[in-house]
């Protein structure tokens, strides 16, 4: 892959590949004779007025480029303006600009010798400044047994409060870690360590000391203390009752949280991901008010002082709506290029690997546990009813299959109660729905934000809990959503899962959990095409950014993605592939 700058003849044999004057037809260039001819009018042309008014700052050639446009679906070539693409080209099926609007002396080119480009990724579901910040944590998601967690906390003793995450008690077995465990070695440091899934989390006895935790206490609404056989806690908390900790937690710095976004936006730009929804730092038990200050100081700033390296689109806390409703209307949907105003988030219920997530009947492992209603399901209908009448969009976290029957008759609700409009409310997660729930999501136009790399985690769990027919029949069925029209936007969830795109599509095509011999659901695997444009177009979609990203087409901004690999057919076959460079608006921004 090279870049270099154009000559007038080489310039001349790209726009050839991209455009053609109007009296030249195909088989005109089939003729070589004629074509000799054509190209001498060609070049007289170029010479008198384009090299003069040369407009084209990149135009990129030789690759096989995937658009997500289904007007043209694949090209070998782009023009691209002022961080926009202005041509996308297509030797066959494009028609031909004039020569004066495409290139001049400045025009750089970019040779992808042969290599597949895919328009930049866009995260549907993001914590991006939490996957920041727990970068520069305790890091538990390789944890695969007790002594490697004390060890890993061990390591980091030395901190005032201990914080950390992305321990899976799937991976060694299932127990369940206990405050016990850690407590001798952190006889001095408040410990706080949370779950993969973000419900659940570890405290060590100290840390329940400060909070003022005991074993007496009931458990609140939507949260629940996980105790032993003796009713004594563990320091194990689940969804609201986590607040009992997070709330003693001294708040990270401005600086620590702008340091955050910086390590968290490079990585997605090595991942490819150009674009990011960022639901923020709100969980079951956290404060919505973390949402509303990285957004002031955090995000504002990086774009006033030229920080801001990839798009985000940022979802507040469901409770704040009306002050979204007012920032929207002073400032609009969009602040800048690299910020846009989305909507408003909700959570139904919890998780399945804490045991959280709301289904009609109970778990197996647990029978007297159906799982938790996270918020009262009447003010979560009246704050949706306002948030909508407002215009904004409305986002709800529901995993479950009783969790999605609920949010899905509430949605039919508020349509009914607030009239038809192109809204696109979402469901977050989408995982476990009971057969003919699918076709709901299309009927009712909700978009399916889900997550395929969650499916690696929850594999082993879910027959556990869920009983093989249930978790066989209704978990993860993106193929079932796919075929009854409904919109699929892809994410990670990061840090609950790795931000990495390339590796979620290939899970969405294989679905083979490590160590696992065949798919979970084979019936359930998506093709390439479709696991791309669920990362891309139709994730832009899913957040209204769809007239400036998710494809190579003219008009949209110029990120896209640069692959290891030159075939088609081998990607859509192994799915493996790397990603090269990333590039934002038309300039490399990785490596």
């Amino acid at each position: 892959m090279r870049v270099r700058w154009l000559s007038v003849s080489a310039t001349m044999a790209i726009l050839l590949s991209i455009a053609s004057l109007p009296l030249l037809t195909q088989n005109t260039i089939n003729n070589c004779t004629t074509f000799s001819s054509s190209f001498s009018n060609f070049l007289k042309i170029f010479r008198s007025k384009t090299v003069q008014r040369g407009v084209a700052d990149l135009i990129v050639t030789n690759g096989t480029i995937f658009t997500s446009d289904d007007s043209l679906p694949f090209a070998q070539s782009m023009a691209i303006r002022s961080g926009r693409i202005i041509q996308v080209g297509d030797y066959s099926s494009v028609q031909f600009m004039s020569t004066q609007d495409l290139a001049g002396p400045g025009t750089r080119e970019l040779n992808l010798e042969g290599k597949m480009v895919v328009p930049g990724f866009i995260d549907s579901h993001v914590h991006l400044i939490s996957g920041g910040l727990q970068m520069a944590r305790v890091e538990l998601h390789d944890v695969k047994s007790k002594d490697h967690f004390v060890d890993k906390v061990k390591e980091a003793v030395a901190r005032s409060w201990l914080l950390g995450g992305g321990w899976n008690n799937d991976f060694w077995g299932g127990e369940l870690p206990m405050a016990s465990w850690i407590d001798d070695i952190t006889p001095h440091n408040p410990v706080w360590l949370s779950r993969i899934d973000g419900h659940m989390g570890l405290a060590n006895s100290l840390a329940l000391k400060l909070a003022g935790t005991s074993s007496y206490m009931n458990d609140p609404d939507g949260g629940a203390i996980i105790r032993n056989s003796n009713g004594e806690a563990t320091g194990l908390l689940v969804d609201s009752t986590m607040k009992l900790i997070t709330s003693c937690i001294p708040e990270v710095s401005v600086d620590v949280r702008r340091e955050a976004l910086m390590r968290a936006s490079n990585l997605a730009l090595m991942r490819g991901v150009t674009t990011v929804v960022d639901v923020g730092r709100y969980f079951p038990g956290s404060s919505t008010e973390t949402s509303w200050e990285d957004f002031s100081d955090v995000y504002t700033w990086a774009d006033l002082v030229g920080k801001m390296l990839i798009r985000v689109c940022l979802f507040f806390p469901i409770e704040t709506w009306a002050r979204l409703r007012d920032l929207k209307y002073k400032a609009g949907p969009k602040l800048s290029e690299k910020i846009y105003l989305g909507g408003v988030k909700a959570f139904a219920d919890g998780s399945l690997g804490s045991s959280s997530a709301l289904f009609h009947e109970p778990y197996v492992d647990e029978p007297h546990n159906s799982g938790l209603e996270v918020a009262d399901i009447n003010s979560l209908h009246g704050m949706t009813v306002s948030a909508d009448k407002a215009g904004l969009q409305v986002a709800i976290h529901a995993i479950g299959d009783k969790a999605n029957a609920l949010i899905l008759d509430m949605y039919a609700s508020v349509v009914s109660h607030n009239g038809f409009r192109d809204r696109r409310f979402r469901i977050e997660h989408a995982q476990h729905l009971v057969p003919g729930m699918a076709s709901r999501f299309s009927e009712q136009a909700i978009i399916a934000s889900v997550q395929p790399d969650h499916m690696l985690d929850d594999a082993d769990s879910a027959i556990k809990k869920l009983g093989i027919e249930r978790a066989t029949k209704g978990s993860y069925v993106f193929q079932s959503l796919l075929a009854s029209g409904t919109k699929l936007a892809f994410g990670s969830d990061w840090p609950v899962a790795d931000i990495n795109p390339l590796g979620s599509i290939r899970t969405a095509m294989k679905r083979i959990p490590s160590g696992w011999h065949e798919a979970w659901s084979s019936s359930e695997c998506m093709n390439l095409s479709d696991a791309l444009k669920a990362y891309t177009i139709w994730a832009a979609h899913g957040c209204f950014l769809d007239k400036d990203v998710g494809s190579v087409s003219p008009g949209k901004l110029a990120d896209f993605v640069v692959l290891s690999t030159d075939s088609w057919d081998e990607f859509s076959r192994e799915g493996s592939a790397y990603v090269e460079a990333t590039y934002m608006g038309g300039i490399r921004a990785f490596p």
